[in-house]
């Protein structure tokens, strides 16, 4: 992808210096050879982004012309957002106290160039601010009252950087910048750039080594330039045109903020934040499913210790769940009344609202995959041995999962099939994992999952790569019914 930097002149520019190519604003937005230019990142480092400035319609036009603007107006917004702000100082606390913890006076000013800063003991404070505003040339003021807190971040033009700066953010720019530049051969032929957000760490993880590497053999097959990301890269997101989230996602993690910012920034995203909204709270999906005649298990909404009124509509054994539970966390059975209100008690601490369902044991629960509203694959998710559950947390931390069975789609009874594609339709038309038991003549479902599993040998043990290029294609599709609606 090639890169320019505009600025207001090139007068002032030590960028050229070190091989950058720098433009000035006004070619940018006048000259008619840029709106043919495609693969074109914008580094915009023009004195002012305020709104119908001089660099407010250069990382405007640059979106119209489906370049790269670096800073985009949303991180301009963001930083004026002081709600967002609020978050980020909340989220940096540790970072922030350590980092500051040597400074004598009660304000303090923090520089930050490409992500760096001069200081060395600043240099993670620098790098996570970075992250959440993408700006080439940020200034983040610090107030101490007990504690160190954000109190405004803003984008900065070149001229307010120290002539003593220039060198040491020519660097930063360079290495920045040119940090992505060895694929340049692949990337001239991919249609469009997927994002690939993981964890490397996470265990267990929605997806293992395998099923990764057989995504990006799958998205290069049917045209994406494809990266995994991490956390650390939420300042890149616009550099690409699809995101495909595979670490567990939760409403208050940096997953949700990675799909919302991505989705504000015109990318495809799987998965979207109103399904992670819907799929992470078992309220809203109890009340949606119901609202949908979809069956449930008899299920119980609450905001108390109510015993009683368990017996009476629920009964004894049931199944208390916190609204985010996951990966069968915060979900307890209780076989009497005194497990209720014991277990009840410590969840309502957390949470307003609590979810009470009927026990049903089965040997095992159907898991239907279900992408863009049509079946994907089937398995039988057995019981953990000695659980009444797929997955059971050891003392020690791990995880133990019951046997995984894959079975062909029309091998499935179809009323199974058919009440899980009706449940994931309720959510959306995303790629989810709908659970659904069968006791007797009654088939439920009891969840609906958000990015869920799909590691090699399991998941993908029918379809094989197949599974995998039905949801690349499903990406593709989306592009280009996105360019369609934008041409």
């Amino acid at each position: 992808m090639r890169t320019i930097v505009v600025q207001h002149s090139l007068e002032d520019s030590p960028l050229q210096e070190h091989g950058l190519e720098v433009v000035t604003a006004r070619s940018y937005l006048t000259d008619p050879q840029w709106t043919k230019e495609r693969h074109l990142r914008v580094v915009n480092l023009c004195r002012s982004y305020r709104y119908q400035s001089e660099g407010y319609y250069v990382s405007l036009l640059a979106a119209a012309r489906r370049h790269r603007p670096f800073p985009d107006l949303r991180t301009v917004l963001d930083m004026k957002s002081r709600p967002f702000v609020r978050t980020v100082d909340e989220e940096l606390d540790a970072v922030i106290q350590k980092s500051l913890r040597d400074i004598e006076s009660d304000e303090f000013e923090l520089s930050i160039y490409f992500g760096r800063n001069l200081a060395r003991r600043h240099t993670q404070l620098a790098n996570r601010i970075f992250s959440q505003f993408p700006a080439p040339l940020l200034r983040a003021h610090f107030r101490r009252n007990d504690r160190w807190h954000v109190t405004r971040i803003a984008p900065i033009g070149f001229r307010d950087v120290p002539e003593s700066h220039h060198p040491f953010v020519a660097e930063a720019a360079h290495a920045h910048l040119g940090r992505r530049s060895a694929p340049v051969r692949q990337r001239r032929t991919a249609l469009y750039d997927l994002a690939i957000l993981v964890d490397p760490n996470e265990d267990p993880a929605p997806s293992d080594k395998t099923a990764l590497e057989r995504f990006e053999r799958a998205a290069r097959k049917v045209g994406f330039d494809v990266e995994r990301i991490g956390r650390e890269d939420f300042g890149r997101l616009a550099e690409f045109d699809a995101l495909f989230v595979r670490e567990t996602t939760s409403v208050d993690h940096h997953t949700f903020r990675f799909a919302q910012r991505a989705e504000s920034l015109g990318l495809v995203v799987i998965d979207d934040p109103t399904s992670i909204l819907r799929c992470t709270n078992k309220v809203y999906q109890a009340e949606a499913l119901a609202g949908h005649n979809v069956p449930i298990p008899k299920t119980l909404i609450t905001d108390r210790v109510d015993a009683a009124r368990v017996a009476d509509e629920i009964g004894y054994p049931c199944v208390l769940k916190s609204p985010d539970s996951s990966f069968s966390q915060g979900v307890v059975k209780c076989k009497d009344q005194a497990e209720f209100e014991q277990h009840a008690a410590r969840l309502l601490e957390g949470s307003d609202l609590v979810i009470v369902q009927e026990y049903m044991p089965t040997d095992f629960d159907w898991r239907i995959g279900a992408f863009d509203g049509q079946p994907l694959f089937a398995c039988r998710y057995r019981m953990a041995s000695g659980h009444w559950q797929i997955v059971k947390k050891t003392d020690s931390g791990t995880f133990r999962f019951g046997r995984v069975e894959p079975i062909a789609l029309d091998e499935v009874p179809e009323e199974v099939v058919k009440v899980a594609l009706r449940a994931a339709n309720t959510i959306g038309n995303g790629l989810y994992g709908v659970d659904v038991k069968v006791a007797g003549k009654r088939v439920v479902v009891t969840e609906v999952n958000d990015n869920p599993n799909l590691d090699g040998g399991c998941e993908d043990a029918i379809l094989k790569d197949e599974l995998y290029l039905r949801i690349m294609r499903g990406f593709v599709k989306r592009l280009e019914q996105r360019r369609g609606d934008l041409t």
